[in-house]
């Protein structure tokens, strides 16, 4: 679907307006830790399919799902203390995590590669946080220069293809402060082993991981959230 191509408008409830319009939507409730979040996404990412999106690179609208991984790492950045920390969150989809985040107090800019992704998001952040969040599009294979170093770079289910293993590590190198840490949650997809041995030339070592059930209906996935940081610390 196209859209505007600016994605800064100040008028949330437009913007919401205008995704309800666009897209049949539907409201997915999702328990994260003491809250309670209601993402408004689209209800079938199949109908956002474009041939010519494909043709060009393979892309496929993911983000228009909630997928467990996210839900993984959005219980775990909810808890955490944000004010005067920023972070930023690379493939927001919808907005769930980012919405977590911004409930966290972090200074949040989300990123994704489709635009109105980042409408979704942008509009998801305020409903259950009262927060605005930055929002940019962003190609993991060509990173702007102008991109600043975060305190945190999270990122969900990221690495279902072989050449995002790499492409990840080196934007976590290029995005993560010297003092910062990442976390990556991931269901075992088929980029894992890539991203991990695509971590140890950038200087970045997973120190710590949790490997969470989880189960809903017919899903039975393991997610293994991941933190990630500097080796040495700079």
């Amino acid at each position: 679907m196209t859209g505007p191509s600016a994605v800064d408008t100040p008028d949330i409830a437009g913007l919401e307006a205008s995704l309800r319009r666009r897209f049949r939507v539907v409201e997915t409730e999702v328990e994260v830790g003491a809250h309670s979040l209601k993402v408004l996404h689209p209800a079938n990412a199949d109908e956002l399919i474009s041939e010519e999106d494909f043709a060009r690179d393979e892309r496929l609208p993911y983000w228009a799902d909630i997928w467990p991984s996210a839900r993984v790492l959005a219980a775990r950045i909810a808890v955490a203390r944000g004010e005067g920390r920023s972070l930023i969150e690379l493939g927001c989809g919808a907005g769930l995590v980012a919405s977590a985040a911004a409930i966290a107090g972090f200074d949040v800019m989300a990123t994704d590669y489709y635009d109105d992704a980042l409408r979704f998001a942008r509009v998801n952040a305020h409903r259950n946080s009262g927060r605005d969040v930055a929002v940019r599009h962003l190609d993991w294979r060509h990173l702007p220069p102008d991109v600043a170093q975060f305190d945190r770079v999270l990122a969900s289910d990221v690495l279902y293809e072989h050449t995002y293993g790499p492409l990840m590590a080196e934007a976590l190198a290029r995005l993560l402060s010297p003092a910062g840490y990442a976390l990556v949650a991931d269901p075992g997809r088929i980029a894992r082993d890539e991203f991990l041995d695509s971590l140890e030339p950038t200087g970045l070592k997973v120190v710590d991981r949790d490997d969470t059930p989880y189960r809903d209906g017919e899903i039975r996935q393991t997610i293994v959230l991941m933190r990630i940081e500097w080796g040495a610390r700079r």
